[in-house]
């Protein structure tokens, strides 16, 4: 019998066996400094364990999720859900691996069949956290058609830019943004087939929930290459117009896991609730492919808006055991009354996407008992620097190096510096280019080559190592902006607003915030002929026009109006002068 197992089935089962390595599921001790690590015993055991092959062929549903489901028929997992959602209105789906893999392989036949997308396709995706989202993940995967995920706070000129520039053919979306998308479809040459999840039926449109009643679950997975280019996910514009971050099947496929097994610690006992956005890469972090790696559950919440009782209620009603968000979210949380909230099921808390203040992590301490550990990292990686259970955490680090990465600290010349320097935060690439990160800016090779200096690839961010080793965020060394959980770039934001009549002249930069950390600015010169309009009934109308003519959480909420913007002597806006005389007065 062995000789008829294929070498590629062996190597396949040695690679499920290495991403996932389920362990018990330990009951929270009242003192929080006493929950074990489950999956590792210390640190330094964890950078010691840390080996992944890789293999010339990967593809993560067959390879991960088709192997789940293999263990659940087996009887080898856990009877938890796969996949857990609810909404506010009572609706509730669950489904096993094997659900999970029926309804994504009929929609990989719809992918395919009614929309002859063939493999390298590119597909955008844009719909909140409803189960089609997680469907269009996996039914990408499984015919080799490259994920392109969009925020839904997307305006039509965002939508055009991104159905322009990544040539996308397909595009999936709600009744929400469908007028918009059929507004701008004549500009897109490239498209050819349009989905909506709708209960209405939409001319132009295939109705994505009746054509998968109908659809065959016979469906054969691509045999993808670890290489091939697997998503694609647009930065913010700090610079210039949102860069498409290019990652292959096994960057984040495999990648991944040191976020799942070490990071984030789970097992298949575990339910992980993640409060990302869909449009952004942190979703495919901890709502994607780290859970589902571990063979944990994913749990997801549909709510329109971020409101700390429903959080509360959704922690305290179901067996949520890790939790993670952005520290806006924390900030938000440790201000409403937690006192009638018991969150018996919650071991583990984790938070990405900017800095932590370390007065939320020390006040969800104490109301919890549970400490936040907090991670960095980017679109363009997995995760770099890492707070992990049984280390010592120091308030206001970044933690140490995950598993994954190289991490230095690095002067303009690209010589590692010693700890307590000041310098540029890097990932060593050369000789040898870890996995976890991402392939290139899709047609900017300039971009792409801007981001090394020697050996290393350069992250953009400033900060220091401290003598025990660990990673101190500094300040980013371009202006993006990080407002609660959104990463926003000035120059799309400045665009918009030259593009009012009023508008001079515009430089935008962050000020601080105490509940979204930081929001942004707008500093302004007006035009002569609104020099004597009234000026709070203007900032109104500015912030109005923005918000219509880019996604609506980048416009400023603060606004400025000065007679001129400080400058170089070539002539370039001084934004950090700006920003610093922000940041001074807090």
């Amino acid at each position: 019998m062995l000789a008829l197992v294929t070498m590629q089935t062996l190597f396949r089962a040695k690679c499920f066996r290495h991403l996932a390595i389920p362990g018990s599921v330990r009951v929270l001790h009242k003192d929080y400094r006493t929950v074990p690590p489950q999956n590792f015993t210390n640190y330094e055991s964890m950078k010691q364990e840390f080996k992944l092959e890789i293999p010339e062929y990967f593809n993560f549903a067959k390879d991960v999720l088709d192997q789940w489901t293999n263990m659940e028929k087996a009887g080898k997992r856990p009877s938890n859900p796969a996949f857990w959602w609810i909404n506010g209105n009572g609706e509730e789906v669950r489904w096993s691996f094997e659900e999970l893999g029926s309804l994504s392989r009929k929609f990989a036949n719809i992918l395919t069949e009614a929309c002859a997308l063939q493999r390298g396709d590119r597909v955008i995706v844009i719909l909140p956290k409803i189960p089609e989202w997680w469907l269009a993940n996996v039914a990408c995967l499984r015919t080799g058609t490259v994920l392109i995920p969009g925020t839904t706070q997307l305006t039509q000129k965002d939508i055009l830019y991104r159905l322009q520039s990544s040539k996308a053919k397909c595009i999936i979306t709600n009744e929400v943004l469908a007028s918009a998308v059929d507004a701008v479809a004549s500009k897109c040459g490239n498209l050819h087939s349009k989905l909506i999840v709708s209960q209405k039926p939409k001319d132009g449109w295939g109705n994505l929930k009746e054509m998968i009643k109908h659809a065959s679950d016979n469906h054969t997975c691509v045999n993808t290459k670890h290489d091939e280019m697997m998503a694609i996910y647009f930065t913010s514009g700090t610079s210039g117009s949102p860069k498409m971050t290019g990652h292959s099947h096994s960057s984040f496929g495999l990648g991944l896991s040191v976020n799942g097994r070490f990071w984030l610690d789970l097992t298949p006992s575990d339910v992980m609730w993640n409060t990302s956005d869909t449009g952004w890469a942190k979703s495919a972090w901890s709502s994607v492919f780290s859970p589902w790696i571990q063979g944990a559950c994913v749990f997801a919440h549909y709510l329109p808006r971020f409101e700390p009782t429903s959080i509360f209620q959704t922690l305290s009603k179901f067996p949520i055991t890790v939790f993670c968000s952005a520290p806006t979210a924390y900030r938000m949380l440790i201000q409403s009354d937690m006192t009638s909230y018991k969150f018996k099921s919650l071991k583990h808390c984790v938070s990405a996407g900017e800095p932590i203040n370390p007065e939320v992590t020390e006040q969800w301490r104490k109301r919890t008992g549970l400490d936040i550990y907090e991670g960095y990292g980017q679109t363009e990686t997995v995760l770099i620097c890492g707070n992990f259970k049984g280390m010592k955490i120091k308030p206001g680090s970044m933690g140490k190096p995950s598993p994954a990465f190289d991490v230095k600290i690095l002067d303009v010349n690209g010589n590692v510096l010693p700890p307590g320097q000041e310098g540029d935060i890097g990932i060593q690439v050369l000789p040898n280019r870890p996995f976890g990160l991402f392939t290139h800016y899709v047609d900017n090779p300039t971009k792409t080559a801007s981001t090394l200096r020697g050996n290393f690839y350069i992250t953009g961010d400033r900060g220091y190592m401290d003598e025990d080793g660990y990673f101190w965020f500094v300040a980013r060394s371009d202006d993006i902006i990080l407002s609660s959980g959104y990463r926003i770039g000035p120059f799309e934001v400045e665009s918009a607003l030259t593009e009012h009549p009023a508008v001079a002249e515009a430089a935008v930069v962050s000020s601080p915030d105490p509940i979204r950390g930081e929001v942004v600015k707008a500093f302004i010169v007006l035009t002569p002929d609104y020099k004597s309009c009234d000026q709070e009934q203007l900032k109104k109308e500015i912030q109005e026009h923005v918000k219509k003519t880019t996604a609506p959480y980048k416009y400023p909420r603060k606004v400025e109006f000065i007679q001129e913007l400080p400058k170089t002597i070539s002539g370039k806006i001084k934004r950090n002068e700006l920003r610093k005389k922000e940041w001074e007065t807090i």
